[in-house]
């Protein structure tokens, strides 16, 4: 049986291309160290953010709706970073930027070390950035 190792890329569709790259940019570049490219897929312009593990890939809505997170679809997308201090270094480095993102935080009710921030890029879509829990390092390590 196949084993799935990762997640590749996922793509999300923004009502403004160049809004949503700029905001990109700060979250994914800036605080998160991506890189970036741009193409042009099926006549549509695209542009990815990408690291070593996987894409993020921005392409152009085909219809004016806002993003419902409890509609059927991507309620949120939640990144991951090694420590609880870099869950925080991400934080200040967005609010630095102007994003309105939650300060940091424990959230013993997912789980005892589960540290996040919470912001939305600007078509409303949720985003999380979490540490690397002892939970996941364990369910890694012992699988």
């Amino acid at each position: 049986m196949a084993e799935v190792t990762g997640i590749d890329h996922i793509y999300i569709t923004v009502s403004d291309l160049a809004r949503s790259e700029l905001f990109y940019d700060q979250v994914l570049m800036l605080a998160l160290g991506f890189r970036k490219s741009k193409f042009t897929l099926g006549g549509d312009p695209h542009i990815q953010y990408f690291n070593r593990l996987f894409g993020y890939v921005l392409r152009p809505a085909r219809a004016a709706t806002p993003h419902d997170a409890y509609a059927p679809g991507l309620h949120h997308f939640c990144l991951r970073v090694h420590t609880a201090a870099e869950v925080h270094e991400v934080a200040q480095a967005l609010q630095g930027v102007g994003i309105d993102a939650t300060a940091t935080r424990l959230y013993p009710e997912y789980a005892p070390d589960y540290m996040a921030t919470f912001f939305e890029d600007p078509d409303g879509l949720r985003l999380e950035v979490t540490n690397y829990r002892q939970e996941r390092r364990d369910r890694h390590a012992n699988w």
